[in-house]
């Protein structure tokens, strides 16, 4: 069998404890790892790390902090544009205002004030549940994009609401060209996985759980409620404010309040159903997903169909077929692409006696 437990026993707890118990797993991990950051930038072209990889990683991060919000402590949430939008405006001020700020550290500063105002709109959550709480974060996405879009003030006054992405200078390196930026993005968001799974297996995450299965039954146990459910806002608009900020300044280079409206927040929202919610692997699969699956279409739409029809209604087709197919996977596959690679592992681990 290629992927088998057999002979791989477990002798204390720390091993018991691993990310990966399995040593295929591990391999397989630090493969992927070791082709992202050294293989991919050597063999990779400009359209790649711009139009395909950075915004797969960045919506990836972003699927992630919802996950926490929605997938695993059962809050709904329509405003993780929002937060995506408070984090990139902060982390462009902090740099801006105070001198001398490192760049990593305003994107963490902009990460902690998405947090902070991720609390405040999770407050009506400890007095309310299920679609009442989508309304209430809903109301974060108009109130936030009206915000950035009348005070001049957070775009440094500038006419047209747009701010422009600081220079890409981290600990001396020159991070500006679409390698680098690929490479800053894959840091952030490998680290940041890394502690997304992590956190899913602490205390914290078994409680998030238990809230969303059954929050009375949660209470009854000691579970507090009020504090694990802010603790999902503040950490899921986190995660959401740091994606933002390299939305903003490794993808765009340049963003306004209308680039972080609700189209985004219900993209963010379809990566987490189609990838898997409850599923940190399921983050990655679904924005693989939405970034790859469009291009896919139009290169297909485009050597079948150019000539015959125009270009306009082509678009609307391929928004149509979209739609078409995520429905169809959605009704065949509701626990998203991350069940059906479990599927696929327990598979594995039979094979080939299973046949």
């Amino acid at each position: 069998m290629l992927y088998r437990e057999a002979g791989q026993f477990i002798s204390h707890y720390r091993a018991d404890q691993r990310l990966f118990r399995l040593r295929q797993d591990r391999i397989g991990f630090y493969l992927l790892l070791a082709s992202a950051f050294v293989l991919v930038p050597y063999c990779g072209n400009d359209y790649w790390f711009s139009a395909i990889l950075i915004p797969f990683l960045v919506l990836s991060l972003a699927g992630m902090g919802l996950n926490f919000l929605t997938g695993y402590a059962g809050q709904l949430s329509l405003g993780s544009a929002a937060f995506m939008a408070v984090g990139a405006f902060s982390a462009y001020n902090f740099n801006l205002r105070v001198e001398g700020l490192p760049f990593l550290l305003s994107i963490l500063l902009g990460g902690v004030v998405a947090g902070l105002t991720g609390v405040i709109f999770g407050l009506p959550s400890l007095k309310i549940k299920g679609f009442y709480v989508l309304v209430s974060t809903l109301a974060a996405q108009f109130f936030v994009q009206w915000v950035f879009t009348n005070f001049a003030w957070f775009s440094n006054d500038s006419s047209s609401g747009v701010i422009t992405a600081p220079p890409l200078q981290v600990f001396g390196l020159d991070l500006s060209s679409p390698a680098g930026r690929y490479l800053l993005t894959l840091t952030i968001v490998t680290a940041l996985g890394l502690l997304a799974a992590n956190i899913v297996r602490s205390e914290l995450g078994r409680n998030w759980m238990a809230v969303r299965d059954m929050d009375t039954a949660a209470a009854v146990i000691g579970i507090a409620i009020p504090k694990t459910k802010l603790l999902a806002f503040a950490i899921s608009s986190f995660y959401l404010g740091i994606a933002g900020s390299l939305w903003a300044f490794t993808y765009l280079g340049t963003v306004e309040p209308h680039g972080f409206d609700i189209n985004r927040s219900f993209q963010i929202l379809f990566i987490i159903i189609i990838g898997g919610m409850g599923s940190i692997l399921g983050n990655f699969l679904g924005a693989a997903f939405i970034v790859l699956f469009p291009v896919l279409m139009s290169h297909i739409a485009n050597g079948l169909l150019a000539g015959v029809i125009d270009a306009g209604h082509l678009e609307n087709f391929q928004k149509i077929v979209f739609g078409m197919l995520i429905i169809g996977f959605l009704i065949k596959e509701p626990n998203g692409l991350a069940s059906i690679w479990q599927t696929f592992r327990q598979q594995l681990r039979v094979w080939p006696l299973r046949y």
